[in-house]
């Protein structure tokens, strides 16, 4: 692959963005968020990062040292905050899909790729810049199937009959028909994956020329998972998004829109180091609270949803709740690697609803202990075991340091140099809202104004 090292480039791209983001029209512009997923600020602060392109936007832009993330510190919640400026407990999404209930006495199950509608339940920076005329793109992006205010569309899990799918299969400029057709495309290793919605959101670009575009790229995500952040692995996938990200903006300058163009670099979460791993659900069938019959779970009073470094615990039959909650807890507690059990009615005091106001939420949440990570299987014989395969995680409470996150602003519109010691992934959507010139009500960031360049 061509090495992307930028250069002049971006020192170009930064001295031809110095008017204001008032100057040009939003529709006349093009503003992007990328994520890169599982970047914690504890990472970014290494000097050995192999991150030049990165290192460069966010010296000729403007850094958030370290940006607090949203409980639960996963994946799909952060996304969604990111676009949406409020917290879990306003927008609605608890996981990497849509929990579901199957009925008492069976454990609940998640739906990974349901529609936006049936998730989110506020309206998102896309919703507004669609109702006020822009143009919007999406690649790879979460909590979004389904949206009707999305222009133009590269999933996670494409659709072979979409019109970006379809232009990429007929052009063949950025997409390699030997090594895959579309619809095979989610079952190719990561890095790949990474690459393509690269050439994906590149091909947009070129093509679609969108106002607003968010892109997710995920590989740095599965190698801090299996080997663990700081691992050789992690740095490499790092150094990868890195690349992709000058691709990307090499696509952006050939479409002749560097100068109007804004980027901002984000992330979910950051990551924390494992060694141990839980089993919630072992020790419930120890306690005779559910039953196993091989890999199925035929029948359960209490089942625990891991999410990483946290985990919902429920009662199946809500008619039973005041009998198996003391029971359940008593259990949770005793269990090593378990730090901390609230009660889903104290969710709201780390920004998530009660169990009354939204179906997903746990009757009880846990919290792990340094090292140690949750996860749902309930066969086996010990609740306790050595992680070997994934050594890294997330999902502990966002107030951990090791959770905090980056945020990079850089390019038409952006002051140079400005830094803030600490951000919100809450301020993201009422600063991307006040780039694209649309209002945005609701919010329970703010506008980050110390990033840009004042008015004229």
């Amino acid at each position: 692959m061509k090495i992307y090292l930028l250069g002049a480039l971006l020192s170009a791209f930064v001295m031809n963005t110095a008017a204001s983001a008032q100057s040009i029209p939003a529709k006349d512009r093009m503003v992007v968020l990328i994520t890169i997923d599982g970047f914690p600020a504890w990472l970014w602060k290494d000097p050995a990062m192999p991150i030049p392109n990165l290192r460069r936007l966010a010296a000729e832009g403007s850094l958030g040292e370290a940006m607090t993330v949203s409980n639960p510190s996963v994946t799909w919640i952060n996304h969604t905050t990111l676009v949406t400026g409020v917290s879990p407990a306003k927008h609605g999404v608890l996981y990497n899909g849509l929990l579901v209930r199957q009925g008492p006495n069976l454990p609940p199950m998640i739906e990974q790729w349901a529609d936006r509608g049936r998730m989110v339940f506020v309206p998102t920076v896309y919703d507004r810049a669609f109702e006020k005329g822009l143009i919007t793109a999406e690649v790879d992006w979460v909590a979004i199937k389904g949206a009707p205010t999305i222009h133009w569309s590269f999933a996670e899990k494409p659709n072979p009959e979409g019109v970006v799918e379809r232009e990429l299969r007929t052009s063949q400029k950025l997409w390699d028909p030997s090594l895959a057709k579309i619809d095979e495309t989610h079952s190719r290793n990561i890095a790949w994956k990474d690459l393509q919605w690269t050439q994906a959101a590149v091909h947009i670009i070129r093509e679609h020329r969108p106002n607003l575009l968010l892109l997710h790229l995920l590989s740095t995500d599965a190698s801090n998972h299996s080997y663990g952040p700081g691992s050789t692995a992690s740095y490499v996938a790092y150094g990868y998004a890195d690349q992709l990200i000058g691709r990307l903006i090499d696509g952006i300058k050939d479409a002749g829109i560097l100068d109007k163009t804004t980027l901002l670099i984000a992330t979910d979460h950051g990551f924390k180091k494992v060694s141990k791993i839980t089993y919630p659900n072992v020790a419930l069938r120890k306690a005779g609270l559910l039953e196993t019959v091989g890999a199925r779970v035929p029948k359960c009073d209490a089942w625990v949803q891991a999410q990483g470094g946290m985990a919902f615990a429920f009662v199946t039959d809500p008619t039973r709740k005041a009998a198996l909650l003391p029971r359940l807890r008593e259990t949770l507690l005793s269990l090593e690697g378990v730090e901390q059990v609230l009660d889903g009615s104290e969710a709201p005091a780390l920004g998530m609803p009660t169990p009354d106001q939204n179906n997903g939420m746990g009757d009880l949440i846990l919290f792990a202990k340094k090292g140690y990570a949750f996860q749902s299987p309930a066969q086996g014989d010990h609740e306790v075991a050595d992680s070997t395969g994934y050594l890294g995680t997330h999902g502990y409470p966002a107030a951990d340091p090791e959770l905090d996150g980056i945020l990079i602003t850089s390019g038409y519109g952006i002051r140079k140099g400005a830094r803030l010691p600490r951000v919100s992934n809450l301020d993201v959507a009422p600063t991307l809202s006040r780039l694209l010139q649309i209002d945005s009500p609701g919010n329970e960031g703010r506008v980050l104004e110390e990033f840009l360049e004042p008015a004229r």
